[in-house]
């Protein structure tokens, strides 16, 4: 009999920032191949999460830990927890001027190689690697001559926070609120990338306050965060359920 062991485990976590708790007591288990979407009113504590799960140096642990791949991730920077498989998609990604997109992604995925070992490779071998990924999110080639997000649509940024992704080969992915600020069409594009990149060995924490990503992306479970915990655990109809009733219905 084969053992699933979980990819991500949360206990009890307990998190304040400037000595106000924001997350109390915030238990989830996240195994390979699932997708989890995180919803619940703003200030419930959903973007946090998403941070201390990167590693985010703002936020205090009082409580608690995270345990990704067996082992505790607490005392671990953000980089590290990047290499070894956590990857957090923005949901404002930042403008990098004078850095270009392939320089950026070429040093991303050599620091990856360095960490584990492996060879580094030059800008010509980057090129063939990075072209495959390019297809996943319907991206140009010309957007690797651009500075990183500088003058790209909404659209352009989010497919670009996939394409790193995508490129980081990540295990568990964070995407927060990455349907915020995207027409059908780039949500139709992203999601399909996602799609795509997902498979039995990873797994994807999705936070929205939409169902219509979630038309897109099926989520295994969909959870309901309210005051720094989880509430309700249900299938993707209840995303669907609270597009329609909200959640007042949940609270106490």
């Amino acid at each position: 009999m084969t053992i699933n062991n979980p990819l991500l485990e949360i206990k009890n976590l307990q998190v304040s920032i400037n000595e106000n708790e924001i997350l109390k007591s915030l238990n989830l288990t996240v195994n390979k191949g699932e997708i989890h979407a995180i919803m619940g009113p703003n200030g419930s504590g959903k973007s946090t999460f998403s941070k201390v799960l990167a590693g985010h140096p703002a936020y205090s642990i009082s409580a608690g830990d995270i345990i990704f791949k067996g082992l505790s991730i607490l005392d671990l920077e953000p980089e590290e927890r990047s290499h070894l498989g956590i990857f957090l998609a923005f949901q404002y990604p930042i403008e990098i001027p004078g850095v270009s997109n392939e320089d950026f992604l070429r040093l991303a995925y050599n620091s990856k190689q360095k960490f584990f070992n492996k060879p580094e490779v030059d800008p010509l071998e980057f090129l063939s690697i990075i072209s495959e990924k390019l297809k996943f999110v319907n991206m140009s080639p010309l957007f690797l001559s651009r500075n990183v997000n500088e003058g790209f649509s909404g659209g352009e940024k989010k497919r670009n926070e996939i394409l790193q992704m995508i490129l980081l080969d990540s295990e568990l992915t964070i995407l927060d609120e990455m349907d915020s600020g995207l027409d059908i069409d780039a949500l139709k594009v992203i999601s399909n990338g996602i799609n795509k990149f997902m498979n039995p060995d990873k797994s994807i924490i999705l936070i929205t306050h939409y169902q219509r990503l979630l038309d897109y992306i099926t989520p295994t479970y969909v959870h309901v965060m309210q005051n720094g915990k989880i509430i309700k655990t249900g299938s993707a109809d209840l995303a669907k359920e609270l597009e329609n009733r909200g959640y007042e219905w949940l609270l106490p």
